[in-house]
């Protein structure tokens, strides 16, 4: 069962690693795009809202999956912690605490990357929000 230990530190929370590093990318480009944007680009508010809301799905995306995916990680350690405990029959407890901190790391991560995605996502959301009242403003139109 040293796979599942594997499994759990490089493959849960490495994916949790690497979905935080793609979510804080995509803010990234997302606030470089809105400080460009050219109001006279657009003609209708429905292309500019595309274009500005493009992408932030992703990141909705990340930030509402990952406590799942630190969840799995949780569960798949005590899964791993009751094996262990079940085939070598007496254990110390150390090896049970380092075992149940192996689950809750997991956990951990998966708020980690998912507070920072929705964060960013609500931030990019009222950006969209002000950038489309703004345009109607210039345009003198109303959002259908």
């Amino acid at each position: 069962m040293h796979w599942l230990r594997e499994a759990i530190d490089y493959g849960i929370i490495g994916l949790l690693v690497v979905l935080s590093i793609v979510a804080l990318a995509i803010a990234i480009e997302r606030y470089w795009v809105f400080r460009k944007v050219k109001f006279g680009d657009y003609t209708e508010s429905k292309s500019l809202e595309i274009a500005l809301t493009n992408k932030l799905h992703i990141i909705a995306t990340i930030g509402s999956n990952a406590p799942y995916i630190g969840l799995l990680g949780t569960v798949m350690g005590i899964m791993l912690t009751f094996y262990t405990m079940g085939t070598e029959g007496f254990m110390d407890t150390g090896k049970i605490m380092v075992g149940l901190s192996l689950a809750l790391k997991a956990t951990a991560v998966g708020l980690l990357a998912a507070i920072p995605a929705i964060t960013m996502y609500n931030f990019l959301v009222r950006r969209v929000k002000v950038l489309m009242a703004q345009w109607e403003m210039e345009n003198g139109k109303q959002r259908v």
